[in-house]
C-alpha cells in the first residue's frame, strides 16, 4: 500500500476518472475542483472546493472519491475548503474543450466589460455553429453555474458555464 500512496501521480489518475455528477463529460480535476491532494504517514487527504457555496453535488463527489481510492486499497480522508473560493480559471483547458464539445459553450476569458456592468449581456459564441450571434435566455441554466443563452443564427439553446473570478 505505501508504494501506491506515494505515488500522488497514480493518485491524481484515480481521480481524473471520477466525473462531475452535473456535468459528466468532464472529470472534478478538469473542473478543478481537486484541489491539492496530500500523503502523510500512509494517508491520502484530498482537498476540495465546490464551484459554487452549497453546491449539491459536493457530497456525492466526496463519496466518489473516496470509494475510488478504496477499491485501490488507498485509504483518503476528503476535506472541504472554501478559501480561496473557486474559479474558472482553475478549470483545465482539456476540460473547456470538452464543456464545447458536450454543448456547453465553457467560461470566455475576457474580463467583464463595460456592457455586462450596465445589464447588457455578453455575446457568447455557440457551441454549436460557432456564431456569435446570441443572447441571454436566462441568468440560470441547468444548474446555477450556468446560463441558458440561445443562438439567433442556428436557434439552439445552450448553457453557458458562467466566469467565476
Amino acid at each position: 500500500m505505501k508504494e501506491i500512496v506515494d505515488n500522488t501521480n497514480q493518485i491524481w489518475e484515480l481521480l481524473e476518472t471520477i466525473s462531475d455528477p452535473e456535468i459528466p463529460v468532464l472529470s472534478i480535476v478538469d473542473l478543478g475542483v481537486v484541489r491539492e491532494v496530500h500523503v502523510e504517514d500512509d494517508k491520502v487527504r484530498v482537498d476540495i472546493t465546490p464551484t459554487y457555496s452549497g453546491c449539491p453535488a459536493m457530497n456525492m463527489i466526496e463519496a466518489e472519491i473516496r470509494a475510488v481510492l478504496a477499491e485501490n486499497n488507498i485509504p483518503a480522508d476528503v476535506k472541504l475548503v472554501l478559501s480561496p473560493a473557486w474559479t474558472t480559471d482553475w478549470m483545465s483547458e482539456n476540460g473547456k474543450k470538452k464543456l464545447r464539445a458536450y454543448g456547453i459553450a465553457p467560461p470566455q476569458d475576457e474580463p467583464i466589460t463595460v456592457q455586462t456592468l450596465f445589464g447588457k449581456p455578453e455575446k457568447i459564441e455557440c457551441p454549436h455553429c460557432g456564431g456569435n450571434n446570441t443572447e441571454l435566455v436566462s441568468q440560470f441554466g441547468s444548474t446555477a453555474c450556468k446560463a441558458l443563452y440561445k443562438c439567433l443564427d442556428c436557434l439552439e439553446p445552450f448553457d453557458y458555464f458562467k466566469c467565476h473570478r
